[in-house]
C-alpha cells in the first residue's frame, strides 16, 4: 500500500470509538440528523459552487455523493436539469427529494454507501461530494469511483482539519481518554496524488454550520457523538458554550477532471 494511503487508513482507524463505550451508548453516535442536514439552504457563493457551475453545461446533470439534504447539488439548479443524490441515510434522501421538488429540478435518489452503490449510478456532467471524505477509509477507491462517474469535473469540499478534532477535550472530560487528531485535507490531497489524481485546490472560510441551528439540536448532536445519555445535556451545554455557533470553518475545495466518456 502506498505511503499516504497507509497513513490515511492508520489515522482513520485510530479514531474508532472504544468498543466498551460504543456498546454502552444509548444511541448510535454515527450519522447526521435530518432536522439539520436535511433542511433547505440558500446557495452559498463558495469556491465549491463556482467550480461546479463553471464545468456544468446548461441543463446538465449532477451526481451528488453523500448528498444529505442536497446543499451541494441544489446550489447548482441555475444550470442543472437533473440531480441524482446518493446517501446511506434514507431520512436525508427524503429531505433532499422534498427540497429538489420545491426547487423544481429533476431528481432521483440512491440509498447506500459509496462506492458500494456506485454501479447503480449513471455518469453525470459534474460530480459533487461535500464533507464525506473523512468517512472514507479507502479514500483512493472512493475518489476513483467519483472520477469514472464524471464527464467534466469532480468537485469535493471538506474541512481543512478533521471535524471531530474539536471533540477531543470533551472525550477527555467525559470518558477520560485522549483521542488522536484525525487526518486533514493535506493528507487527503496526498492520497489522491498517490493514486494519480492531481487536484486544484482553493481554501476559504465560512460561518459555522451551527450558526443558525436550534441550541437543543447542537447539544444533542454533540451528546450522540460522545455516546452519552440525554441527562448529560446541561453539562454539555455549559462546556461547549457558544463555540459551535461562532467558530468559522476553514474549508478546502478540491477539483479535478472527470473520466467518464
Amino acid at each position: 500500500m502506498a505511503e499516504a494511503e497507509a497513513k490515511w487508513r492508520r489515522t482513520m482507524k485510530a479514531l474508532a470509538i472504544p468498543p466498551e463505550i460504543l456498546e454502552a451508548a444509548p444511541e448510535s453516535p454515527y450519522g447526521f440528523p435530518a432536522a439539520i442536514w436535511g433542511r433547505p439552504t440558500e446557495p452559498i457563493d463558495s469556491p465549491s459552487r463556482r467550480r461546479a457551475l463553471e464545468a456544468l453545461p446548461q441543463a446538465g446533470s449532477v451526481l451528488d455523493v453523500g448528498a444529505g439534504g442536497g446543499a451541494a447539488s441544489l446550489a447548482l439548479t441555475e444550470r442543472a436539469a437533473d440531480i441524482v443524490a446518493v446517501d446511506e441515510n434514507e431520512a436525508l434522501l427524503e429531505a433532499f427529494a422534498a427540497n429538489a421538488e420545491a426547487a423544481g429540478v429533476g431528481h432521483s435518489t440512491i440509498v447506500g454507501r459509496w462506492p458500494d452503490v456506485a454501479p447503480q449510478a449513471s455518469s453525470a456532467d459534474v460530480v459533487v461530494c461535500h464533507h464525506v471524505f473523512y468517512n472514507a477509509l479507502d479514500l483512493a477507491v472512493f475518489a476513483r469511483a467519483l472520477t469514472v462517474h464524471s464527464r467534466h469535473r469532480v468537485v469535493v469540499e471538506l474541512t481543512a482539519t478533521h471535524p471531530l478534532d474539536g471533540f477531543n477535550d470533551l472525550w477527555r472530560h467525559f470518558h477520560g481518554i485522549d483521542r488522536p487528531l484525525g487526518p486533514d485535507a493535506g493528507d487527503a490531497i496526498a492520497v489522491l496524488a498517490e493514486s494519480g489524481i492531481e487536484v486544484d485546490t482553493e481554501r476559504s472560510e465560512r460561518p459555522s454550520m451551527w450558526s443558525d441551528a436550534p441550541r437543543p439540536a447542537v447539544v444533542g448532536f454533540v451528546r450522540r457523538r460522545l455516546c452519552l445519555a440525554p441527562e448529560r445535556d446541561p453539562e454539555i451545554d455549559a462546556l461547549i458554550g457558544d463555540a459551535p455557533q461562532r467558530t468559522p470553518r476553514q474549508m478546502v475545495t478540491l477539483w479535478w477532471p472527470g473520466g467518464a466518456s
